[in-house]
């Protein structure tokens, strides 16, 4: 408990939502919908890790038209429904819920119809229920995958107006903040990067044509997004392959978005082929500095950082402006919590699990000298097991 004023622990506003600390629950595909519908396990899922006193919580990458979906088991926003049963779990996070929530809309491409990672995440076979995959180019993403079909200007056309409507959705239900998904090889990933897009005409070759349709897509997205609130942009930093998207054309990229009101980066990497980086903590920061200070844009850097003193020095040296982490919050859900603890800070607690906030129960964490020597003392109170500072109301 070293820090009295955690860096990672400071407010941080994108338009008019303030987020109150710099730690992203970033987007993580549960697999579990039912025909792209919200189940019972996202209740579950969701409601648990909307009381964990991040800065925000940004839901798994969902679908904006059923043929956008990874597996049958992925989130949709395309029609009445999906929206319905989307809004009663948001609903209910918000009830009991202490965060900012987000969500991650996208289209998988030509890395859809698959089986879930857990059961090989290989393409799905004709007796399968398959479907037709779109990519800018007739390329599989690898051998066996399906060949989509290539865009025409009518696809194209069609794809964005699904991500407006999905936007559209998204203020009906009352979303915080809006994160497109461009990156790890799915449809928007698939036009940036050179592996993917080998198109002749204005969509492919340079650069300048490879983020023409993310570009438009983003724009339409902008103009059907409310004002005041932010629309963001997860995108590679490097596609870890010789072949592929480079940092230098991540920064064009972000450049570019920057101009049409893009709020904050979310910056990862790979995808596009099967080629893999060493992972190591913290291994994709690089990526995400280089796009912060070339754009000025508040970014986020993710890739296997657990530890909190690791976070809030990325944050303090201004590596990155938010800390997005996934898998360390299924293992840990209350992460904030114990980085809050660790660092100094204050952090939320819902009404009914305060009494976990070790500043009252500072015997249980005899390690921790801040706490032991604190100015307030303490007593029983009502019951047993729980501590109150003396004198109090």
């Amino acid at each position: 408990m070293s820090n009295k004023n955690p860096a990672l622990f400071k407010e941080l506003k994108l338009r008019q939502l303030t987020l109150p600390n710099r730690i992203i629950i970033a987007p993580m595909c549960q697999y579990s919908a039912d025909e792209g519908k919200t189940t019972d396990w996202h209740l579950i899922h969701l409601g648990n890790l909307a009381q964990s006193g991040c800065g925000m919580l940004i839901l798994e990458a969902t679908a904006v038209e059923p043929r956008g979906r990874i597996t049958h088991g992925c989130l949709g926003l395309y029609d009445d429904e999906t929206e319905r049963e989307l809004s009663k779990v948001v609903k209910v996070c918000r009830k009991h819920g202490n965060t900012p929530i987000g969500i991650q809309l996208g289209h998988a491409g030509r890395k859809a119809s698959a089986h879930p990672p857990q059961n090989g995440g290989t393409p799905l076979a004709a007796n399968e229920d398959s479907w037709e995959t779109i990519a800018p180019s007739s390329i599989p993403f690898a051998n066996n995958w399906h060949r989509p079909k290539q865009m025409n200007r009518g696809l194209m056309e069609d794809v964005i107006e699904a991500h407006v409507q999905a936007v559209q959705r998204c203020e009906r239900i009352g979303f915080d903040a809006v994160e497109l998904h461009a990156a790890h090889g799915y449809l928007v990933s698939s036009f940036l990067s050179p592996i993917s897009n080998r198109r002749t005409d204005k969509y492919g070759g340079s650069m300048q044509n490879r983020m023409r349709f993310p570009l438009e897509l983003f724009t339409a997205m902008r103009n059907a997004w409310p004002a005041t609130k932010p629309l963001g942009v997860r995108f590679n930093g490097t596609d870890w392959d010789d072949k592929g998207l480079v940092l230098e054309e991540a920064i064009e990229f972000g450049q570019a978005l920057k101009k049409l009101g893009c709020d904050f980066f979310d910056i990862s990497g790979g995808g596009n082929s099967l080629s893999r980086p060493e992972v190591k903590p913290a291994y994709q920061v690089q990526f995400a500095t280089a796009i912060k200070k070339a754009t000025g844009v508040p970014t986020m850097a993710v890739g296997m950082i657990r530890d909190p003193h690791l976070a809030e020095r990325l944050i303090s040296e201004e590596a990155c402006d938010m800390i997005a982490i996934a898998r360390g919050f299924l293992f840990e859900p209350r992460w904030a919590w114990r980085a809050a603890y660790e660092l100094g800070a204050d952090c939320n607690y819902p009404a009914q699990y305060t009494r976990a906030n070790p500043l009252l129960w500072p015997q249980a964490f005899p390690d921790n000298r801040d706490l032991n020597d604190s100015s307030l003392e303490w007593e029983i109170g009502p019951a047993p097991h729980i501590m109150v500072p003396k004198n109090s109301p």
